[in-house]
């Protein structure tokens, strides 16, 4: 648009942040978001260059504000430890769930967070996922991305669900889960832990799918104004279409809980078992003399 009408962004940016300061704050906030989120190990710096790429113009000062303000904290990469603002070091776990077997309910729990934009501001969403069967089994809205979003998360899926000793936990490296209070919350119900490894999304992919889906087809539906809207909103759609009704390819065409109901063995609750690809060993010469 800059282009066709000969002139800057810089020169279009500064105008619309003097006409509507608010709505260019809040797209401002938006694209920085998607940035941070999208790319958890940048700092303010490599996300004003992202942005820059984007075709948003912006100081490092502004982003690193705005960035401080919504607390999207970068994730520092080191290994087995992340780092938080309050220098506390959080110990972190491999990734088990990709070995497990999964045969029924409660052997693997996923969890992670997405953001969303309302009309005057952002607001944070955490969910706890079934591997097995996809079902959503806890989530909070709040305003902060925090370890009490997390948590309480976590307490709605351990309340409905009871779960045995030996439940495996997936998450991401977030500080979120890796905190002493969530870790420590974990290891109350003889949970294992399990996380993704740095810059590979992909193996929380079940939990990523979940809030591809409810963004596509309920928060990008329609124009939410206040959280309680919201949640209001996202309690119906979990409740009365997700779990129940929404069919999925992976589960044979059955929704969460149709799957849950036919699918689930009748002998006793068992740990998940852990499958290793076997590698082929190479064979020998029959003269190699071995």
């Amino acid at each position: 648009m800059c282009e066709l009408v000969q002139v800057s962004r810089a020169s279009f940016y500064r105008h619309w942040l003097k006409a509507a300061p608010d709505a260019a704050e809040m797209k401002l906030r938006d694209a920085i978001q998607g940035a941070s989120l999208a790319n958890r190990f940048y700092g303010y710096r490599r996300v004003a260059v992202q942005l820059k790429i984007e075709g948003v113009v912006v100081s490092v000062k502004v982003v690193r504000r705005l960035m401080q303000q919504d607390q999207l904290l970068a994730i520092r990469r080191r290994r087995f430890v992340v780092t938080t603002d309050s220098e506390h070091s959080f110990q972190v776990f491999p990734n088990l769930a990709k070995y497990l077997k999964l045969t029924m309910p409660n052997q693997l729990w996923i969890a992670d967070f997405t953001y969303i934009r309302l009309a005057s501001e952002f607001v944070f969403l955490a969910v706890v996922l079934d591997a097995w069967s996809r079902r959503v089994i806890g989530w909070k809205l709040g305003r902060k991305l925090d370890t009490g979003l997390a948590l309480a998360a976590l307490e709605q899926a351990i309340q409905a669900r009871q779960p045995h000793p030996g439940l495996v936990h997936h998450s991401d490296r977030g500080s979120q889960y890796a905190s002493a209070d969530y870790v420590k919350k974990l290891e109350h119900i003889e949970a294992s832990l399990s996380m993704s490894r740095p810059a590979r999304p992909w193996e929380n992919g079940r939990c990523e799918s979940f809030i591809r889906t409810l963004k596509k087809e309920e928060i990008n539906a329609r124009a939410y104004t206040t959280l309680e809207d919201l949640e209001r909103h996202i309690d119906e759609f979990i409740q009365t279409y997700y779990n129940p009704l929404r069919l999925h390819s992976a589960l044979h065409y059955c929704s969460p809980l149709e799957f849950e109901r036919v699918d689930t063995p009748e002998h006793p609750w068992l740990p998940a078992a852990l499958e290793f690809t076997a590698r082929q060993e190479a064979s020998l010469p029959a003269n190699s003399g071995a």
